[in-house]
């Protein structure tokens, strides 16, 4: 009679454990469930003013006001194309960027090569951004866009592989002259990431 007491005893005990670790594992994929379908945040009205402030800063020429855009460790980016070359393309960190900007007279800078010719783009600050960042009224574009490509180019576009988790808006003309049929198109696209809940210039 004790052993059929022990043995009974025994069952219940295995089976309150068994029931008890069951319940902590549906807990578990409940919460585990909860992060995977948790939506990511919607940043595009944030993006939105930060690019017409980044913009309005260009068109003006308000090299100090500019600065205060770019990432405080990772600086920021220049690539004149679609493609992103890493090893050449001009970066600099706030700092630099002022100090250039500010020289009485600028010095020519390497900023990559040409798309079509493959000749180095040797231009002072000045001069790139004329011809490369705000050549068309950017701050009033055709159309504008949150991380989504408006326009595509011959070169390749590696943005997303090269600003993993960043964010981007483009500013887009689809094109100017009738005569051109679309291929005199404009595109500036700006890179944002995210530092102690701000989010900064990483590319442009």
């Amino acid at each position: 009679m004790r052993i059929l007491f022990v043995l009974m005893m025994c069952t219940l005990f295995l089976f309150a454990c068994k029931s008890k670790s069951s319940k902590k594992q549906e807990q578990q994929v409940v919460t585990d469930t909860t992060q995977i379908t948790q939506p990511k945040p919607n940043y595009d009205t944030v993006l939105l003013a930060l690019t017409n402030e980044v913009l309005t800063a260009l068109k003006n020429k308000n090299y100090d006001s500019f600065a205060l855009f770019i990432h405080p460790d990772e600086g920021v980016r220049f690539s004149p194309n679609a493609f992103v070359d890493t090893p050449v393309h001009k970066v600099f960190t706030a700092a630099a960027f002022k100090t250039e900007a500010g020289l009485k007279k600028q010095r020519k800078i390497i900023w990559g090569d040409y798309d079509a010719s493959g000749d180095p783009i040797n231009k002072t600050i000045n001069e790139y951004f004329k011809e490369f960042v705000y050549d068309v009224d950017f701050l009033t574009p055709e159309k504008r866009k949150v991380n989504e490509f408006i326009q595509g180019s011959s070169s390749q576009n590696n943005l997303l592989t090269v600003y993993e988790g960043c964010e981007f808006t483009e500013s887009n003309f689809s094109g100017f002259e009738k005569k051109y049929d679309g291929m005199d198109w404009r595109s500036l696209r700006l890179v944002f990431k995210m530092k102690d809940g701000k989010f900064f210039l990483v590319g442009v």
